[in-house]
């Protein structure tokens, strides 16, 4: 069971002026930096970048950490306090992101060529719909970088909170190819609470 969108995007406001910190302290800028750092090919200078579910913006910063500025970088989320703060990191970088403040689904975002996506399907209703939801974002053949929580006794601890969803492989594979995706791999975080509560999985859009 997953919370309603209100009381979820509640809970993010009220966390959003300690989250950045948190998440940094737990490990999970540096997770992202080593699952975006690993082999594959290379994105676009020009590349339309879109962070689904963005919070403080975390998975953008390190991507903008390890390929530089993109054409453009869109931050989307329904708490207008993670927003505000995601904005602030990644101008700290000499980004200047385009806020979109709505659900995935409901919020217009423009054709992306790359969708990042931390920890966002586990409070979707559908998280089927969330997947073909964010294949539609993307440009044919664009690439989706997708953190999703998997099975363990820490997410068990987390839900107490969040009331999120977990995957196991095979689920979260499956769901992707049902949604219009290829796999083309998938990450282990190696070490921390990301290794114990998260998996990396990099998607491509078919058509």
């Amino acid at each position: 069971m997953t919370q309603t969108a209100p009381s979820l995007t509640h809970g993010y406001d009220s966390a959003a002026p300690r989250w950045g910190d948190k998440m940094r302290a737990l490990g999970y800028y540096d997770a992202y930096l080593g699952f975006l750092s690993t082999p594959q090919a290379e994105a676009s200078p020009a590349a339309h970048v879109v962070d689904i579910g963005a919070g403080t913006a975390a998975l953008a910063d390190a991507w903008v950490a390890i390929n530089g500025a993109p054409g453009a970088l869109t931050l989307l989320d329904p708490s207008a306090a993670m927003l505000e703060r995601g904005e602030a990191a990644l101008r700290a970088r000499g980004v200047t992101p385009r806020l979109v403040h709505g659900l995935l689904g409901e919020a217009a975002v423009a054709p992306a060529d790359e969708a990042l996506a931390a920890h966002v399907i586990e409070h979707c209703p559908d998280p089927l719909e969330a997947l073909r939801q964010m294949r539609d974002i993307l440009r044919p053949g664009g690439r989706l970088h997708l953190v999703v929580s998997k099975p363990h006794w820490c997410n068990a601890i987390i839900w107490l909170q969040w009331r999120h969803r977990t995957f196991g492989r095979d689920e979260i594979l499956g769901l992707l190819s049902e949604a219009g995706f290829e796999v083309l791999r998938t990450y282990a975080f190696p070490s921390g609470p990301p290794s114990r509560t998260s998996r990396g999985i990099v998607a491509r859009r078919v058509d």
